[in-house]
This record gives structure tokens, sequence and C-alpha cells, in this order.
């Protein structure tokens, strides 16, 4: 006899791994897109620093006076 369960008494197990299968899935959708939108974040930090880490280089070889470091140090900071 069958008493009413079907698959033969494992559709509780079937339920839970499609249910386990759907949140693999939503983590594994959220580490994608945390992932990509971390890496252009940090891509536009890594930018952002290596100009004020040339602008420091310009002005310790005195190719720019000390009130155009000043400005341009306060414009990349505004980015």
């Amino acid at each position: 006899m069958m008493y009413g369960i079907g698959y033969g008494g494992f559709g509780f197990f079937m339920m839970f791994g499609l249910f386990l299968l759907l949140v693999l899935v939503i983590i594994g959708v959220y580490f994608i897109v945390h992932h990509f939108t971390n890496s252009n974040a940090k891509e536009g930090t890594r930018s952002g620093d290596k100009a004020l880490e040339i602008l420091h280089e310009r002005y310790a070889r005195g190719e720019i006076d000390e009130e155009e470091y000043n400005r341009k140090k306060a414009e990349l900071r505004k980015l």
C-alpha cells in the first residue's frame, strides 16, 4: 500500500533537496553580484590612490609647486 505518500516515501527528501538547491543558487547569485560590484568599487579606489601617488612623486621631484600640488590634491579627493 502507498498510504498516500508519493515517490515511495522519499517525497520529503526530494523537497528538502530542491529547497537546498534553491538556497545554493540564491547564495551563488549573491556572491557573483557582490564580487562584481566590489571589484568595480576597488578599481576606482585604486586608480584614485594611484593618481595621488603620482601627484606626490611629481611634487617630490619638483615638477609642480606647492600651490598646484594642493589644488590637484583637493580635486582628486573630491572624486
